[in-house]
């Protein structure tokens, strides 16, 4: 016998065709995967217990519910992450796994700008994130944060010009593989001449561990002391160590096991002056939504 539908079914299928989206606005505002679940899910306790007769747009109603709770958590977030040992970075997302996470746009998931948008103001990346990354109207945006159309397009100026004050023109995903390969050469053989001709003169090296494993406690910046840093674990940190590449946040990065354990995402950003950042994601506690069928 055929069970009735009943109005939390529709409810739940409702949810389950936007679900995507919600999780892309608060991944994108959060930086972590975690959070973002608590987001989408939190989301979903309140649209069951919204009276949906009244909503005429269910999708923009979980949109602007997702991207409020976003918000708030992201104000939070921050007190948390400045009691962070070590750097923080981003929690890595297998973007091969989990393509709607860039289905609609790519901006915005690329792990470069994640780190670039944690310095914006919650509101700055909340309206960054719709505008670039899903293409709201700026009108649309204005009713979500609760602000003037010509606010929200302020908020969106205030972002791009951030990012571009603070990112050089990155090179084709192609010429970045290229990069990524060469990077991983001469880092697991200790080739420090060739790292020199890698990296752009202010290249950044970042490792997060988290306190739970061991890292640097700061990143390494300048072009020789990178390379130097690089060179001089070489002997003993690749020793056992299988490689193979990935998609991680629409982009290629190296994963790093030993004895069949993920223990290590690696990613670099770069220009047309080589490489300007590399991403050493170490703890254990962000490995969990990448390469697991790798």
């Amino acid at each position: 016998m055929t069970r009735p539908v009943t109005e939390l079914d529709d409810a739940a299928a409702v949810f389950a065709r936007v679900r995507p989206r919600l999780f892309g606005i608060a991944y994108r505002m959060l930086g972590s995967a975690a959070e973002a679940e608590d987001i989408v899910q939190d989301a979903w306790i309140r649209w069951q217990g919204t009276d949906r007769a009244v909503v005429r747009h269910p999708d923009a109603f979980l949109a602007t519910t997702t991207t409020r709770l976003a918000i708030n958590e992201a104000r939070s977030a921050r007190a948390r992450r400045e009691a962070y040992v070590g750097p923080w970075l981003p929690e890595p997302v297998d973007t091969s796994a989990d393509p709607a996470l860039g289905a609609e746009r790519a901006a915005g998931v690329e792990f470069a700008v994640l780190v670039l948008l944690e310095k914006l103001s919650p509101t700055e990346r909340a309206a960054y994130v719709l505008r670039e990354a899903f293409d709201y109207p700026y009108a649309r945006i204005a009713e979500i944060l609760e602000v003037s159309e010509v606010a929200a397009r302020q908020l969106v100026s205030r972002a791009r010009k951030h990012l571009a004050e603070n990112r050089q023109r990155p090179v084709t995903s192609a010429q970045r593989r290229e990069l990524l390969e060469s990077f991983l050469t001469a880092a697991r053989t200790g080739d420090l001449a060739g790292l020199e001709g890698l990296l752009a003169e202010d290249a950044v090296s970042t490792s997060d561990g988290g306190g739970r494993v061991r890292a640097a406690k700061f990143p390494v910046a300048g072009r020789d002391r990178v390379a130097k840093f690089v060179a001089a674990f070489a002997s003993h940190f690749w020793t056992g160590v299988e490689t193979s590449f990935g998609q991680v946040n629409g982009e290629d990065a190296v994963l790093l096991r030993r004895d069949g354990d993920m223990f290590c995402v690696l990613t670099v950003d770069a220009s047309a002056g080589g490489i300007e950042s590399v991403s050493w994601l170490m703890n254990p506690s962000k490995l969990s939504r990448v390469g697991q069928d790798t």
